[in-house]
């Protein structure tokens, strides 16, 4: 009975898995754009995860008749390196839960169960990494918002660039810091967004917490208000900011950063996912050499990478009392 079991617990994960991806992505809205984007394509393998960079400009020459036009080899392009992270989640149920759960039904009922709530901790602890800076579980974390949008974007190592160095002030992202009252938050706003535009480049997203998303919603007029009903239908509640949506990711179980802002230009944001490791089950059958258990193990590799640093920004709230002002 034991092997019967192994293999409807099997089936009834890989099943499952099969949407996991997809439920992630509902679960943020940084994955959901990204999704809708096209920007969560896999990768085949390699121990790093390389981003093209475009960051120089090519020689244009103004000339008549049979002037020289010379050329002057120049790099025009680079590549950040991102490192291959990892991350599991067991499902596990004993040999007594199954004998106390004999029957078909309660078996299928228990292994739901569990599988449920192994999805359930996966896609929350995603949802948070998505804002990390990339030192968590001793620096086995994926490196988020909170490493590539960085508050000081003049140190650290992103991609393996090293930020602080000179010539390399392309991979700096954007960043304002002040004290935030809802009366001059659209002011700073526009301030960053404009930072944060290059021609027909500009932010599309824009996520912040609550003391935040509160102040700039005070600060519109009832006419002003503007949501995105398509937003809204898949489960975030959005207003508008020059065309880009302004999401809150906070509440019970929010994510984003105290007193965060993130403009976010997701053109140039990608999630990579290991083709062979996309929520799926690893390793096969398992059964416990010295317990009476069954375990099951879903994984993920990859990471959340960016391609242009100067089109991101974050703003930051220095006032302790925001939600007041």
């Amino acid at each position: 009975m034991v092997n019967d079991y192994n293999d409807v617990f099997t089936t009834t994960l890989k099943d499952r898995t099969g949407t996991l991806h997809d439920n992630m992505s509902k679960n943020s809205a940084l994955l959901k754009r990204l999704k809708e984007k096209g920007n969560m394509s896999p990768i085949s393998g390699g121990s790093k995860i390389l981003e093209e960079l475009e960051y120089g400009e090519g020689d244009m020459v103004w000339y008549s008749g049979y002037d020289t036009i010379s050329y002057t080899p120049k790099q025009l392009f680079s590549a950040a390196e991102y490192a291959l992270k990892l991350c599991a989640v067991p499902v596990a149920i004993s040999g007594e839960e199954i004998l106390m759960n004999s029957g078909h039904d309660q078996i299928m009922d228990l292994f739901e169960k569990r599988i449920k709530n192994a999805e359930k901790t996966l896609i929350n602890k995603m949802a948070a990494a998505v804002y990390s800076d990339g030192t968590g579980s001793s620096g086995k974390e994926i490196g988020g918002l909170s490493l590539l949008v960085a508050d000081d974007p003049t140190s650290g190592t992103v991609g393996a660039i090293n930020r602080a160095t000179t010539g390399n002030e392309f991979w700096r992202n954007q960043s304002v810091s002040d004290a935030v009252t809802k009366d001059n938050i659209k002011q700073l706003m526009n301030n960053l967004y404009l930072k944060c535009s290059r021609g027909s480049d500009k932010p599309d997203l824009i996520v912040c917490d609550d003391a935040l998303y509160t102040l700039y919603d005070s600060s519109l007029m009832d006419l002003q208000r503007f949501t995105d009903p398509k937003s809204a239908d898949s489960g975030f509640i959005s207003l508008k900011f020059k065309g880009a949506d302004v999401v809150y990711d906070g509440g019970q179980g929010g994510h984003c950063p105290e007193n965060h802002m993130y403009f976010l230009n997701t053109d140039y944001l990608y999630l990579r996912t290991h083709k062979d490791r996309d929520m799926k089950v690893i390793g096969g059958d398992r059964t416990a050499v010295n317990q009476d258990a069954l375990y099951r193990i879903i994984g993920w590799a990859g990471n959340l990478t960016m391609s242009n640093a100067a089109l991101q920004g974050v703003l930051i709230n220095t006032s302790e009392q925001s939600t007041n002002s």
